[in-house]
């Protein structure tokens, strides 16, 4: 293979010299790219020339009839998987702080940060699976593994939940020995067993939840003139099968737990995940496929390397040749297209800088393509609008435990019926349901006739209007909160925190779970759709985790503002409560809601700007008609 190269300009183009190029270019602010092709080069990731985003079958070939394969039949067993999922999820989220106080004798504030920590991390982890998909296993087997570890996590928390053996003794704990921690308190080796099958369960759902949206999503046919409507339809869809779960883990399984116990509640629980698994599998010769793209965390330290290595070159350089991709419609990684050259992040663009010196079989690590450039611009450009929505993961994480807190202190009667406290945040996921049902037929087409968006509203729009919601609902909980507590005052409940006030419906507290339900039905289904359409097409599944990584951010989020809350209010040695003390009519839960607000609307500023800066993939064209120059083999030729 030749070291040197003539470049010619595209056939039907007037000839002009690349360095002429670049110089013009340069002085508008634009770079050239010109196209260079090699036969080492393009095995650079281990193979060769892909398709772009073609499905194949299970076995990684074309499929030849698509017409039998994906859609929404394939979805159904998809949105089953999911639905139990978050069924164990929320059942685990709502009864295991229970569970830790009244059975394994935890204080309830250690039982709650631990429950916080536990769903953090199984959120936050999900960047691992999202990696493992989009590198190495696929969507599907990445699914199939770990929600297979999910179950056996499930499992053990049953046997820890059924057999005494993994439980300190019961005998003389009542209420009043609970709140003054004479219970006899959980060996070392029971703790470490909870907690063992705990992380097991949470490392099971770190490899489903980044997955599976994605994977539904690929079931679609993106050349379909009608493509950007189901996928529209698919988000939406998916989130009723999870607030389908939610609603069966805050009401039937509370249920089973109060009838039956602890072990039968969990047991549920792995009973749903076993049959999804099931289900799952059933699917698999309807499924379309993504080829995995290798490993992304390489391509972007790459993309890093490349470019600090080229950290002083110029880009109007004469010896500067233009900017590196390999010709034609394909990409030099599996499972992508190319993306087009934007002007952002330009210090990354020296990356894909092509000099004199590098020749036509340099490193990656020192040359990468436009393609592979773009992709580390596009998840740096993701990071701003995601971390945006870890306020509202914290709101959220927030009214799991307090707003169950102010409910003990209300009465729960629903005429003659009385509700279990923890079946109280059932109400935000009946009003999410609500909401997405009557999505298509309100308010999509009250919000075409404002915005004039064949959706109703963009992905940005919807996520603000979920941001701008919360805030309303953190700032009623804050009112309602502070009226709660001086009618406790004023009829001699400030003591008595655990005596539900006959007169005061905890009903009220609707109101807040509804607002906060339709904030996340826009915010979360918006930010997902959002980030698999603006993703790289390798790494959809990373993509996906970013949603996840902001909730797992807001569950620790609340465990460090709570740390932080309780140790600069309170002062032990003064007897001075704190806003979040254990005796709510005591602590100040309506100065904590407001704090909440505060940060709300700095948060809801901060998205704003990032919204307005931020520019759609959609709106970029790829345009080949300017940049065909090819070199090989020391022929010039036009492609």
């Amino acid at each position: 293979m030749g070291t040197s190269s003539e470049i010619k300009s595209p056939q039907g183009l007037p000839a002009v010299s690349p360095l002429q190029r670049i110089s013009e270019l340069s002085g508008s602010k634009k770079l050239g790219m010109y196209f260079m092709e090699s036969d080492n080069r393009r095995m650079a990731f281990g193979r060769g020339y892909t398709g772009g985003t073609t499905p194949v079958n299970i076995h990684g070939k074309p499929i030849a009839d698509l017409s039998k394969t994906g859609g929404w039949t394939a979805s159904i067993f998809i949105f089953g998987n999911e639905m139990a999922e978050r069924m164990a999820y929320f059942g685990l989220s709502v009864n295991m702080v229970a569970f830790m106080f009244y059975v394994m004798h935890m204080p309830f504030s250690s039982s709650s940060n631990a429950v916080n920590n536990f769903l953090g991390i199984s959120q936050a982890s999900s960047v691992l699976g999202g990696f493992l998909a989009d590198a190495y296993l696929g969507r599907y087997w990445t699914i199939a593994i770990f929600t297979t570890i999910y179950l056996a996590g499930l499992t053990g928390i049953t046997l820890c939940a059924s057999m005494s053996i993994f439980i300190p003794n019961q005998h003389n704990c009542d209420q009043l020995s609970l709140l003054l921690g004479n219970c006899e308190p959980a060996k070392s080796w029971q703790m470490t067993f909870l907690y063992t099958v705990l992380y097991v369960t949470g490392f099971g759902a770190a490899g489903i939840r980044p997955c599976v949206s994605s994977f539904g999503a690929d079931q679609f046919d993106e050349r379909s003139p009608n493509y950007k409507s189901h996928l529209d339809r698919f988000f939406n869809f998916f989130y009723l099968f999870v607030t389908i779960g939610a609603i069966v883990a805050f009401t039937l399984v509370v249920y089973i737990q109060i009838e039956h116990g602890w072990g039968s509640a969990f047991g549920s629980l792995a009973i749903a995940m076993g049959v999804s698994n099931t289900l799952f599998f059933l699917g698999t010769p309807m499924y379309r496929h993504r080829l995995p793209g290798g490993s992304p965390l390489t391509r972007v330290a790459q993309v890093l390397v490349a470019a600090f290595r080229k950290r002083n070159a110029s880009f109007s350089s004469s010896e500067m040749i233009g900017l590196y991709e390999i010709p034609g419609k394909h990409s030099a990684i599996m499972g992508s297209g190319k993306i087009a050259h934007t002007d952002d992040f330009r210090c990354l663009d020296k990356a894909a800088l092509q000099l004199k010196e590098d020749g036509l079989s340099t490193s990656p690590w020192r040359l990468c393509t436009v393609t592979q450039v773009e992709e580390v611009k596009i998840l740096i450009k993701l990071v701003p609008v995601t971390a945006c929505t870890i306020m509202l993961n914290l709101v959220l994480t927030e009214y799991l435990t307090l707003s169950v807190q102010q409910a003990y202190t209300m009465n729960t009667h629903l005429g003659r019926l009385k509700l279990p406290v923890t079946c109280m945040p059932v109400f935000p996921g009946l009003s999410i349901f609500l909401i997405l049902s009557l999505y298509y037929s309100v308010f999509v087409p009250l919000c075409r006739r404002i915005t004039g968006h064949p959706h109703g509203a963009s992905q940005l729009q919807r996520v603000g209007i979920g941001l701008a919601v919360s805030i309303i609902s953190v700032a009623w909980a804050g009112i309602f909160e502070k009226y709660r507590r001086d009618y406790a005052i004023k009829h001699g409940y400030e003591l008595g925190f655990l005596t539900p006030m006959p007169n005061l419906s905890a009903y009220w507290l609707l109101i807040q779970y509804c607002l906060i339900g339709i904030a996340e039905v826009f915010c979360v289904v918006g930010l997902l759709e959002f980030l698999y359409e603006e993703s790289p097409d390798a790494m959809k599944s990373i993509g996906s985790a970013y949603a996840a990584v902001a909730g797992g951010l807001g569950c620790f989020g609340a465990s460090i503002l709570n740390s932080i809350i309780k140790s600069v209010t309170g002062n032990p040695e003064k007897q001075q409560a704190s806003w979040l003390s254990q005796n709510i009519n005591t602590g100040r839960f309506d100065y904590f809601y407001w704090l909440l607000t505060l940060l709300s609307i700095i948060n809801f500023c901060v998205f704003l700007y990032s919204a307005y800066r931020y520019k759609y993939r959609a709106e970029q064209k790829f345009e080949t008609g300017e940049q065909v120059v090819t070199i090989k083999n020391s022929t010039p030729t036009a492609s």
